[in-house]
């Protein structure tokens, strides 16, 4: 394989990093299980253009990896990695490639996100170690029920929120943990994306472009026409409800995710959407999204609310006045404490204010992890994962629990992790779970 490190300088610089993980941030979850005795990583990746391309490169890098299958609906994605990897098997139909590759360690999913959870549960009960792309399912029922078969069956996972492990992120969880700005008031999360789209779905179709297989893409949804043009494939699926999960759904995940972390938050008690509510066909554009979570040790009160905005929409202008910037980010989070404000950019490094008050200082000193190595780690047994699913299942949780609030604005919905459904609105507990269609039905999910 190309991009080889030298395996003592790789695992030199991986531990430390996991050292430093586990130090910065005790909330992490640990999904260890050891590998198998010959301390080979037979990895397959399904899905290999746009971000499973850069996923794929983040993983050839270590050096006990040996890619074993690829699978993509889209042939054309596959060359490039068939001509790097000539002993690589190519699958179009993910089903045929864990069917068929029987000794597996390790798979990735890097797909649209209406397939993560199917394809993850698929795998996980062949006893395969998962890696699998933010957000870690469509719909809240998946990623419950992918959490749990991974802590029963003490699997490796890792959610694909790589900014987690990198010194950015651990340096403002660190500030938070160490009560720089206090006990945390109120939050306040953002981003200038726009996944949404407010136009009807065109009618009619398109011919299907040679080499992509349109009934595998669509996987477990609903079946439609094929409609070209870049509505839906490669990368605008993300607006359409029955594959995305909209801006929120795509970035929230990142930029909740420090957040999440660093007040060691848990499943939301309420939810309520200020913004336009989704067409029949796609997400709405302009969210504003207001959450109560009850309080931890590391927040002022009883409850605190996190708030988020996207498209046009940003914090009030009161809030934006406590970090006296040139122009804010545009995207980020600001965190209220009772002492001092933070500022985290994504992705940059956070700032403290009042800027006279933060002047001398001392910024906790962290390394930068590499998030998909550090997956591979442990897998081997040598590092924790930093954002397995008992991490990264509650938080995803909580970002579609935005979505689902969104189709019903300007009403609060109570909810109730327990019983997995909200207390006061029956009719919104109809997009906790889908139907997956004939054929596409995976034991635990449908």
């Amino acid at each position: 394989m190309k991009n080889m490190l030298n395996r003592r300088d790789f695992l030199r610089r991986t531990m430390l990093a996991a050292a430093g993980t586990a130090l910065s941030a005790p909330f992490f979850a640990r999904n260890l299980r050891a590998a198998s005795p010959s301390n080979t990583i037979l990895h397959a990746a399904i899905g290999t253009g746009g971000q499973g391309g850069s996923d794929l490169e983040q993983f050839v890098r270590h050096p006990s990896l040996k890619l074993a299958a690829i699978a993509d609906v889209d042939l054309s994605k596959t060359a490039v990695w068939k001509e790097r990897f000539p002993n690589v098997r190519i699958y179009q139909d993910w089903r045929v490639l864990l069917e068929k590759e029987k000794e597996l360690t390790s798979v990735s999913v890097s797909t649209p996100d209406h397939m993560h959870g199917a394809i993850a549960m698929s795998a996980m009960q062949l006893g395969r170690h998962v890696y699998v792309q933010k957000p870690l399912t469509h719909d809240v029922y998946e990623a419950r029920q992918l959490t749990r078969f991974a802590h029963e069956h003490k699997l490796v996972t890792q959610m694909g929120i790589q900014i987690h492990s990198t010194s950015e992120y651990r340096v403002a969880v660190r500030l938070v943990q160490e009560g720089a700005i206090g006990k945390v008031k109120e939050v306040h999360a953002w981003v200038g994306k726009s996944w949404g789209d407010t136009q009807p779905r065109p009618p009619g179709g398109d011919p299907v472009p040679e080499g992509f297989n349109w009934n595998l893409w669509i996987g477990n949804a609903a079946m439609r026409p094929f409609i070209g043009g870049g509505y839906y494939h490669p990368s605008n699926w993300r607006k359409r409800l029955d594959f995305g999960t909209g801006t929120f759904g795509d970035m929230g995940c990142h930029i909740f995710d420090p957040v999440f972390g660093a007040l060691e938050l848990t499943s939301p008690l309420s939810i309520r959407s200020e913004g336009s509510a989704p067409n029949e066909w796609n997400w709405a554009l302009n969210s504003v999204i207001h959450y109560v979570f009850p309080g931890t040790p590391r927040t002022a009160g009883p409850t605190i609310n996190v708030s988020w905005y996207d498209g046009d929409q940003r914090p009030p202008a009161a809030v934006q006045a406590l970090v006296p910037v040139e122009k804010l980010p545009d995207a980020g989070s600001i965190m209220i404490g009772e002492k001092g404000v933070m500022l985290l950019p994504h992705i940059a490094k956070p700032k403290l204010f009042p800027e006279a008050q933060y002047a001398e200082f001392p910024m906790p000193k962290v390394v930068d992890g590499n998030h998909y190595l550090l997956f591979l780690e442990a897998v081997l047994g040598n590092a924790p994962t930093t954002a397995g699913f008992d991490y990264s299942g509650p938080l995803t949780e909580a970002v579609l629990l935005g979505g689902a609030a969104s189709h019903f604005p300007n009403t609060t919905l109570e909810w109730d992790t327990k019983a997995l459904k909200f207390k006061n609105l029956k009719e919104a507990n109809s997009l906790l779970r889908r139907k997956y269609r004939s054929g596409w039905k995976v034991k635990g999910l449908s």
